[in-house]
């Protein structure tokens, strides 16, 4: 549990008043990444002793897990057709994907930040607040900022600013705790991409890992900038396109941003669950059985990478050491084409006008 060391370590240079972007722990030298605000959170991290911290993030992580599949069914439309047995099973089919293993190994914090998003995502349209929790998941770990682009394009404009505001909430709340480590964070640290770690090896499952093996080179530069920006832009605008009722929009952005993020560790890759929740709704049992057994195979960890030998791979290797990104850039088209054009698509519970029992489209829509 790597991670909640680093994550202990924040914690503890709040509360000593300590440099929070200076430390480093654990056999991999592991630093601090995230924003100030994440500090601040991870100060109760300090009031248990390791051993019952550790256990803490295990039981927690793991019982985010049905919690996920109950939103991500809520999302996709197929919470009516869930029962408790499927629920049980479910959740012992995800506890060995890839990512989710890897981030309950980890001791990370994805499952609760997903979890977190999805439950702000699939509140219904007027709920008060809505758009709030995404912003202070974006606060916490800045990725979940670019739902917030993803809802302004998508003409959810209130929901948006809500986020918005409430991501700078937390920029302020930061500030005004820590505003050493605010200035240093904002103005240095957030630039530092190499601080999270290194962008070749096989853990980082993102399309400048993909690049930079593939051209084995640890910088490729313009190389991936270029792609990385094509992909944002046309990510954004296909889940523009998505009809507003219906979740492709989220796991389109969810999949875009995975893809131009510098470092994507495998373990961000919990969108997995959601994912294959909208390809079962999407009327695709095929296709969902052979994207459950990517995140089963773990091909990469297979794979030589010691020391620098991730640069090394022949190119037969290569769609071993990048298959998250090589499928969301098959998805991408997929979805933007398939979902949309299917006549019958289950409805989120989010987009259900209670008060009249109808369905409604609203408003458009380092390791650490």
């Amino acid at each position: 549990m790597a991670d909640t060391l680093v994550y202990r370590a924040e914690g503890e240079a709040v509360v000593q008043g300590t440099d929070l972007y200076g430390f480093t722990v654990t056999q991999w030298e592991l630093p601090a990444t995230y924003p100030p605000f994440a500090a601040l959170l991870f100060v109760p991290t300090t009031w248990l002793p390791l051993p019952a911290l550790k256990l803490a993030f295990l039981i927690g992580n793991t019982a985010l897990v049905p919690l996920l599949l109950h939103l991500s069914a809520r999302l996709t439309g197929l919470r009516a057709r869930i029962r408790p047995h499927h629920l049980c099973a479910a959740t012992a089919l995800a506890l060995w994907l890839e990512p989710v293993f890897q981030t309950i190994v980890f001791g990370q914090i994805n499952l609760a930040l997903v979890c977190l998003i999805l439950w702000d995502l699939t509140r219904p349209a007027n709920a008060v607040g809505k758009g709030l929790a995404l912003g202070v998941a974006a606060g916490i770990k800045l990725t979940p900022a670019f739902f917030i682009a993803y809802l302004f394009l998508a003409g959810r404009v209130r929901e948006a600013t809500t986020a918005l505001a409430a991501f700078a909430g937390t920029v302020l709340l930061g500030a005004l705790a820590l505003p050493a480590a605010t200035v240093d964070f904002w103005t240095r640290r957030v630039f530092e991409t190499g601080r999270v770690g290194k962008a070749w090896i096989v853990d980082n499952q993102s399309l400048q890992g993909l690049i930079a093996r593939a051209l084995h080179e640890a910088e490729p530069g313009p190389a991936w900038a270029l792609p990385a920006a094509l992909t944002a832009a046309t990510g954004l605008w296909l889940a523009r396109r998505a009809p507003a009722h219906r979740p492709d929009g989220v796991l389109l952005a969810a999949l875009t941003t995975l893809l131009i993020c510098p470092i994507s560790w495998s373990h961000h890759w919990v969108w997995c669950v959601p994912l294959l929740a909208l390809l079962i709704a999407g009327g695709r049992p095929r296709l969902a059985a052979a994207v459950a057994a990517l995140f089963l195979a773990r091909t990469f960890w297979l794979l030589p990478h010691q020391g620098d030998l991730d640069l090394r791979l022949p190119w037969w290797q290569q769609p071993l050491a990048s298959p998250y990104p090589l499928l969301a850039l098959a998805l991408l088209p997929l979805l933007s084409t398939y979902m949309s054009t299917r006549t019958e698509v289950p409805t989120p519970r989010a987009e259900v006008d209670s008060s009249h029992g109808r369905s409604r489209v609203p408003r458009r829509l380092g390791r650490p």
